[in-house]
C-alpha cells in the first residue's frame, strides 16, 4: 500500500466551485449514489474513521468535500445523488454544483464511481459512465457492501457488469469492494496509483512532444 493515502486530511466543503481549492495538480473523484457507501470508502482506503463524514441518512454529503492526500493530490467527495430524501430544489442544486465542478474542473483526473453491489448500474450511474465515456475521463468502479453477498454472488455481479460495461471504450477497471470487511483496498490502492501515475505520464509527455 502507498503510504500517501493514510496521511489524508480534510482541506475544505464547498458549496460554489469558487470556493475550491486552487484548480492546479490533479483531483480524483468519488460519486455514486448518496446510500452507495462514498464516505465509508474514503475512510477505509485513507485508515481513518472519521475523515469523511458517515450519516445513516443519505444524502449528508450536500457540497464538494476536499481532501489533500499528498501536496498536489486529492481526493474529492461529490454530493450523493438519487436516493436522499430532500426537496427537488436542493436535488437540484447538487446536480448543478457537479455539472459544473465534472465540466470546468482541470485538474480533475479520474473518477471512482462507487455502486452498492446489490444495485448497480442504475440511471444515475449510466450518466456517469457515459459522461467519462464522452470525455475520455479514466473511470474505476467499485461496488462496495460485497460483504452482504456471498462470495459467489458479489461474483457473479461483477461479471454482469463487465459484461454490460465491455463495449464502452475508455480507460475503465471494476472491482468488488467492502469498507466492513476491508476487502478490495489494495486493488483500489493500485488503482489509483495507476490514475495518478498514468496522468502524470499523459502531461510530461505532451510537454516533451
Amino acid at each position: 500500500m502507498n503510504p500517501i493515502y493514510t496521511q489524508a486530511k480534510f482541506i475544505n466543503s464547498s458549496p460554489h466551485l469558487k470556493d475550491t481549492p486552487a484548480d492546479e495538480g490533479l483531483e480524483v473523484a468519488f460519486a455514486g449514489r448518496s446510500n452507495a457507501g462514498k464516505s465509508s470508502a474514503i475512510n477505509t482506503l485513507t485508515r481513518q474513521n472519521a475523515l469523511a463524514r458517515i450519516s445513516k441518512t443519505p444524502g449528508r454529503t450536500q457540497m464538494l468535500n476536499f481532501f489533500e492526500i499528498s501536496p498536489q493530490r486529492r481526493f474529492v467527495d461529490l454530493p450523493g445523488y438519487g436516493y436522499a430524501k430532500v426537496p427537488l430544489a436542493v436535488k437540484q442544486k447538487w446536480h448543478e454544483l457537479m455539472e459544473t465542478y465534472l465540466t470546468h474542473r482541470k485538474s480533475l483526473c479520474a473518477i471512482i464511481l462507487v455502486m452498492d453491489v446489490r444495485h448497480p448500474l442504475t440511471e444515475f450511474d449510466w450518466q456517469m459512465v457515459e459522461w467519462c465515456r464522452h470525455t475520455n475521463l479514466p473511470l474505476h468502479i467499485l461496488l462496495t457492501k460485497a460483504d452482504k453477498l456471498t462470495y459467489g454472488a458479489a461474483k457473479n455481479t461483477l461479471l454482469q457488469v463487465q459484461n454490460e460495461l465491455k463495449d464502452i471504450h475508455f480507460p475503465l477497471s471494476i472491482q468488488l469492494f467492502s469498507s466492513l470487511k476491508k476487502t478490495g483496498v489494495d486493488e483500489v490502492h493500485k488503482a489509483l496509483d495507476h490514475l495518478f501515475n498514468l496522468v502524470n505520464q499523459d502531461q510530461e509527455n505532451s510537454r516533451e512532444a
